[in-house]
């Protein structure tokens, strides 16, 4: 009888640290819509990509990327950098590129602990045979901003955001 006591406290400690170690803990993240606004520009369409940066300015996790030909990835210089050409998993959905004066609206999903701790989120922008655009729209990751207008640098007139 005494052993069946301890193969049963075994088994319940096992099962204890098993769902301790096993299931990581749930971090809080909100979905906010994201429409960029493209500026009346000729030629073909935009790829854009939006990433979230860290306090130290380094590149931390796609958000969304706008182009769905990774064979003109590597025009957006600064991030095809970072993910090298060896991209296995893109960790953001991809669309099709938006074209002069047209937008887009996007759902983009950001972990509550970046906001109003240092980190900032980036639009790049490329178009094939023309410019590319690093810092196209950036700004700090606030409480205020992920519910705010920004304007753009280059191939994005504005970008704006609301929670979802």
């Amino acid at each position: 009888m005494r052993k069946f006591s301890v193969i049963k406290t075994v088994c319940a400690l096992a099962l204890v640290a098993f769902t301790f170690y096993a299931f990581k803990p749930v971090v809080a993240a909100s979905k906010y819509k994201c429409m960029i606004q493209m500026t009346n520009y000729t030629g073909e369409g935009a790829y854009v990509v939006i990433s979230l940066i860290n306090p130290e300015g380094e590149y931390e996790k796609t958000l969304y990327m706008q182009g769905d030909d990774d064979e003109w990835y590597n025009d957006l210089t600064s991030w095809f950098d970072f993910y090298g050409k060896k991209r296995n998993d893109i960790d953001a959905i991809t669309g099709a590129t938006v074209a002069g004066g047209q937008r887009s609206i996007n759902v983009i999903e950001i972990d509550d602990s970046k906001i109003d701790s240092g980190y900032s989120i980036r639009f790049e922008s490329a178009v094939e045979d023309q410019e590319y655009y690093e810092q196209d729209v950036q700004f700090k990751l606030t409480s205020a901003s992920v519910k705010s207008k920004v304007e753009g640098k280059g191939f994005i007139r504005y970008i704006r955001m609301i929670p979802n």
